[in-house]
């Protein structure tokens, strides 16, 4: 299985190179030649454990992984980290079954594939002879930051750099990355929201200049974010899991369909899901849930991406996005790979802001449907649910929840749905509390947790305790325009 980049720069990558490499250097993503399929059935796959399927479906796209390579990483990815021995169980409330993908090292969804990619990276180092210090750089609108950090900590031959908006995380994420212990991670706010501190970091990436620079000094850069394929298609895994899950508890027939919705920022753990569709999954349609930062269902609903509109601060702040990088894998597919296309869509998003698909296009894309949920509606979903159920969501699988429900109104769609819940509640306990009527607008972020888990009945995670008493070890703020300089600084002083 080879890998090209979507622009067309850039073709013929092995995996291991594509995930050295993370961004194309010609701007674009990498995707596979083809979409591989299932080699078992789905009845097989559903008594498989998560590491065992893991390997199902990873060996399709990695191919020049041995086995023993990629159980490896998988095994050291998948262990006691995660609080649940299912890895990601599958919980039905109020009518949708809940993914929990928030029981690793960091409470969020984030765990779930950057548990996996430092192994997969110093793997793909030593497979291509590679002994440069392997830099990531990666930018965070909350939940990647932490995830990244504590997966590369202290990994040899590794270190990492982590730029956040200031003011545009949540308190408990801010102290997630301040945090962090090991030696090799370096964190920093930029006075800027998420997509600045994208924008920044894809630039250092395109500066050729910089890169050899770097290279002279022994070190090479790569990225963590959603946009390395080794970050995609750990994501395709859970997707596969959850539906076996459905059938190992007699919830659906094998070859039922389901639908699945996805609180949806930068569009990478939604496209997993669609790759999971294209693989074998019965999923019918992908419902695509925004914030008010509604870019996406705006998109989907009239063929139109716009980023010139304001940016909104939300109560689900890792889906504060204006570009969603990974949409452009999907244009890329709908486009019959054509990369000569889907460049010239870039760039006008890039200089313009603004690009529109033809309709050709919109049908290919005919899975995915749109929906956004306003602050007042993604309250009232945690207060229902937790009203009705006894079971507290998170501000961003609330949206999803929502917007879920908003769906099956509208349409009368009837078929069984498998909710991404992306996030532990704890993570957002001031605005999770706030949603349940309580005011802890002045109160300590931990008094706060606290309350939480007296009314939730849910023990507080492994990951609360540790930061509760931690040194703050990372405390750099710079401009947007500072961002390379700060980069040398991490690196060399």
């Amino acid at each position: 299985m080879l890998y090209n980049s979507t622009r067309g720069g850039e073709n013929g990558l092995r995996a291991s190179e594509a995930i050295l490499k993370g961004l194309a250097s010609d701007g674009g993503l990498f995707m596979p030649e083809k979409l591989p399929v299932l080699t078992k059935s789905l009845s097989e796959l559903s008594t498989l454990s998560y590491q065992d399927l893991a390997y199902e479906i990873m060996k399709e796209f990695f191919t020049d992984f041995t086995e023993e390579e990629l159980r490896h990483c998988i095994c050291a990815a998948y262990d006691e980290k995660f609080e649940d021995p299912k890895i990601a169980p599958l919980v039905k409330k109020g009518g949708a079954w809940y993914l929990e993908l928030f029981h690793g090292k960091t409470i969020a969804f984030k765990d779930m594939a950057l548990s996996i990619l430092p192994h997969l990276m110093v793997t793909s180092a030593r497979k291509n002879q590679v002994t440069d210090r392997i830099v990531i750089l990666t930018a965070t609108s909350g939940d990647t930051g932490k995830a990244a950090m504590a997966g590369f900590a202290d990994v040899p031959g590794t270190e990492i750099i982590v730029f956040y908006p200031y003011g545009g995380v949540s308190r408990f994420q801010e102290l997630q990355m301040r945090t962090e212990p090991g030696k090799n991670t370096h964190a920093a706010a930029i006075r800027g929201n998420f997509d600045d501190a994208q924008t920044g970091v894809k630039q250092i990436f395109h500066d050729q200049a910089f890169a050899q620079k770097l290279k002279a000094q022994g070190v090479v850069l790569s990225s963590a974010n959603s946009i390395n394929i080794g970050r995609l298609v750990p994501q395709v895994v859970y997707y596969v899991y959850a539906y076996g899950q459905m059938l190992q508890a007699g919830d659906v027939a094998e070859g039922e369909k389901i639908d699945v919705c996805v609180p949806t920022g930068n569009f990478g753990n939604i496209l997993a899901a669609y790759l999971a569709k294209h693989m074998g999954v019965p999923i019918e349609k992908l419902i695509c849930a925004s914030n008010e930062n509604k870019v996406l269902t705006d998109f989907f609903g009239t063929g139109e991406y716009n980023r010139n509109r304001p940016f909104i601060l939300t109560s689900s702040p890792s889906m504060d996005i204006l570009i969603s990088s990974n949409l452009e894998r999907l244009i890329y597919l709908s486009t019959g790979c054509n990369s000569v296309k889907t460049a010239q869509l870039m760039e006008d998003l890039r200089t313009k802001g603004v690009y529109e698909v033809s309709e050709d296009m919109r049908q290919f894309m005919a899975d995915f449907v749109g929906g956004f949920a306003e602050e007042p509606e993604v309250f009232k979903t945690i207060r229902d649910l937790k009203e009705e159920a006894g079971y507290v969501l998170d501000p961003h699988t609330a949206v999803a929840s929502a917007v879920y429900k908003q769906y099956a109104e509208k349409t009368g769609d009837t078929r069984k749905t498998v909710v991404a819940s992306t996030a532990s509640p704890y993570k957002f306990a001031p605005n999770v509390m706030k949603a349940l009527g309580y005011d802890v607008e002045h109160q300590d972020v931990f008094e706060v947790i606290d309350q939480l888990s007296e009314i939730s009945g849910v023990p507080e995670p492994r990951a609360i305790r540790e930061v509760r008493n931690a040194a703050i070890r990372h405390s750099e703020v710079c401009e947007i325009s500072e961002m390379k300089k700060m980069v040398e600084d991490f690196l060399f002083v």
